[in-house]
Order: C-alpha cells, then sequence, then structure tokens
C-alpha cells in the first residue's frame, strides 16, 4: 500500500477536519479507506462510471455519473462514438451504477457532503474523464471543499480535473504516462466482497 501511504502523506494538511473520503469503486478502495484512517475521517463511495470506446473497453470517451450527468472526452467522436452509441454505452453503465448502488449501500443512496471537506479518492488518472464524473457528482450536493486526490496521474488529466476541484493532491505527475497501471508492481481487480468489506470494516 505505497501508494495509499504517500497518498495520505501528501493529505495530511486536511487531518483535523474530520474529511468524508469517497472511494471511486472498485480499485480505489483500499487506498481511500486508508487515508480515511490516516486523516481521522469518514469513508464512502461516489459512484461513475467509465464510457468505453467503441471496440476498445480500457479507453475511455468520457464518464457517466449515478444522476446520468454524462461528461464526454473531446475526442469521442474522432473515436468513433456516434450520439446513439454514446446512448447506448450510458444506459449499459447507468444499470451497472444502479446495481452496484443497491449491492455496497442496500437501503440508502450517496452519502450528504454538505458542508464538509470532501477527498475523492482514485487509483490513478488517465484520461480523468471518471474523475470529473466523480467530482462533477459531488459538487452538485455543497460540499464546504472538494479535493481530488491520487497517486500518479497524466500531466493532460491534472490539468482536466483541476477546473473541477478546489484542490488536486497527485504526488506523481511523470511525464511519460501510457496507463495506471504501469505505475503499480501489483495491479489486481478488486471483487465486490471486499468493497462491501472495507465499507464496513
Amino acid at each position: 500500500m505505497d501508494a495509499a501511504g504517500q497518498l495520505a502523506e501528501a493529505l495530511a494538511h486536511l487531518r483535523g477536519t474530520r474529511p468524508l473520503v469517497l472511494a471511486i469503486p472498485r480499485g480505489a478502495v483500499p487506498m481511500a479507506a486508508l487515508v480515511a484512517q490516516k486523516l481521522q475521517g469518514d469513508l464512502d463511495l461516489v459512484l461513475v462510471r467509465k464510457l468505453h470506446a467503441p471496440g476498445a473497453p480500457e479507453f475511455a470517451i468520457g464518464a457517466v455519473d449515478e444522476a446520468g450527468w454524462v461528461y464526454l472526452a473531446p475526442h469521442a467522436s474522432a473515436v468513433g462514438a456516434t450520439a446513439a452509441y454514446v446512448a447506448e454505452e450510458k444506459a449499459a453503465q447507468m444499470q451497472e451504477l444502479r446495481r452496484r448502488r443497491q449491492l455496497y449501500t442496500p437501503g440508502r443512496s450517496a452519502p450528504d457532503v454538505a458542508g464538509r471537506t470532501v477527498i475523492v479518492v482514485d487509483d490513478g488518472l488517465a484520461t480523468g474523464a471518471t474523475m470529473v464524473a466523480a467530482l462533477h457528482a459531488v459538487r452538485q450536493r455543497g460540499p464546504a471543499k472538494l479535493v481530488c486526490a491520487v497517486p500518479v496521474a497524466s500531466e493532460e488529466s491534472v490539468k482536466l480535473v483541476r477546473q473541477h476541484a478546489d484542490e488536486v493532491v497527485c504526488p506523481n505527475v511523470p511525464r511519460r504516462f501510457s496507463a495506471v497501471g504501469q505505475f503499480y508492481r501489483t495491479f489486481p481487480q478488486l471483487e465486490d466482497e471486499e468493497v462491501i468489506r472495507l465499507l464496513h470494516s
């Protein structure tokens, strides 16, 4: 958990504010859990989903939040994402968002962020699309301060998310960036059960 430790250290100035630490599941949940523990904050989730490029599921053309708000990247049309394709992909990801909300936090909706310092955590930013959707979703609910926190990101994605957050904390912004996974010794895929366990531990 070296990345999580680095991130918690970079966020140390927010200790004492009882921050609400919101993870983008699934990969960021263990990292956010450690950050919340170190900062004496609360852990919860912000649910957003990447919109995948046609024929390239690992490449994001944008993202959608639980309310159905869509961030569409400037390159979306250039990679073949027509309006019809985007609508279809949005519908599929909205269905997954509903499934995850019911599974992860049954009986309740998104957490109350009004008036709080909120830290949105992900394991890294490639395009930044998912984080933009997450920050937008949280901003609509009135936080006192909105912080984007990731251990590693591309230069372009940091520039993008700065427009949507009050503060961006990212200890590593390498000049050569191809994928988030290249900066981790291990980059395992988390299962739903692990997310639920961390939320209730």
